[in-house]
């Protein structure tokens, strides 16, 4: 196994990682803002109040994205199975 292998497959598995918890990163970061203008306009400085929601976005975006994510990922597994015996 070459240097140049290994770097590939580093390179990919950083890519599928960034590719699997973006949409979910996303749609907390936008809960969190939404719920810090709210915070601001009302003056509510309650800490605990970005957790439910958030909590129940990410749910719902689970629900939403989670076939997209299995299918990225087991792709990723499949495609670095497939190749195990060149890296050996």
């Amino acid at each position: 196994m070459t240097t140049e292998a290994v770097i590939n497959i580093a390179t990919e598995t950083i890519w599928t990682i960034i590719e699997v918890s973006a949409p979910l990163l996303l749609l907390s970061l936008v809960v969190g803002l939404i719920i810090s203008i709210f915070q601001t306009v009302t003056s509510i400085q309650e800490q605990t109040l970005t957790f439910i929601p958030k909590i129940l976005v990410i749910f719902l975006g689970m629900l939403i994205f989670g076939s997209f994510m299995l299918d990225t990922i087991v792709s990723f597994m499949q495609e670095l199975w497939s190749n195990f015996g060149a890296y050996l």
